[in-house]
């Protein structure tokens, strides 16, 4: 079984927020390939599957974006799912809007909800899919910025760039991680 968590906060008025794109990733996910429906499990709400034959457990921690470890921890220990089988899907400021990063281990650089899960897991490997957001130009707005809702004109290509994550997941699935990148690119330029 792998496990995919989606970061972002639970609250109904921060849906549209740039740090919910993890979960509006695992959201797309779950439509395209046929996913169970949403219910409450591991402080936060779960989704069951298949792609290419895996079986996958999506998640989308309900504890805030600052405790999402606390909820992926729970799922990691009551099924006993190797660490190497977590993708999180999360925000990333260091990306220009619509491109998409992949990579094993390595810090939190600042993002709160990576830094909860390597508290709770008490290691730092595991996938990390890292959705470009862009950068406001200054640190001091990165706060206000990725609790602020996505622009009409971030609409151009976010929604085809989520669509493209979900097109996309069988080769996360298959462990192709370049693969998964290139088709992203290669879904957002048709």
């Amino acid at each position: 079984m792998l496990l995919w968590a989606g970061l972002g906060n639970p609250e109904s008025g921060m849906q549209a927020n740039r740090h919910n794109i993890g979960f509006m990733a695992v959201d797309r996910i779950a439509q395209c390939h046929g996913f169970s429906p949403w219910r409450k499990r591991f402080r936060g709400e779960v989704a069951e599957g298949n792609i290419g034959g895996e079986k996958i457990l999506l998640l989308k921690p309900m504890t805030y974006m600052n405790l999402s470890g606390e909820s992926i921890q729970q799922a990691i220990a009551f099924y006993k799912i190797p660490l190497e089988h977590l993708v999180v899907f999360h925000d990333e400021l260091d990306l220009s809007p619509g491109r998409v990063k992949i990579k094993k281990g390595g810090g939190a650089a600042g993002h709160n909800g990576l830094r909860s899960t390597d508290k709770m897991l008490s290691d730092q490997n595991y996938w990390r899919v890292r959705l470009g957001i862009g950068h406001p130009g200054d640190k001091a707005q990165v706060a206000s910025y990725v609790l602020s809702n996505f622009s009409k004109k971030d609409q151009e290509w976010l929604d085809p760039f989520i669509d493209a994550v979900a097109k996309a997941a069988p080769l996360l699935v298959e462990q192709k991680m370049d693969g998964f990148m290139t088709k992203v690119s290669l879904l957002m330029k048709e």
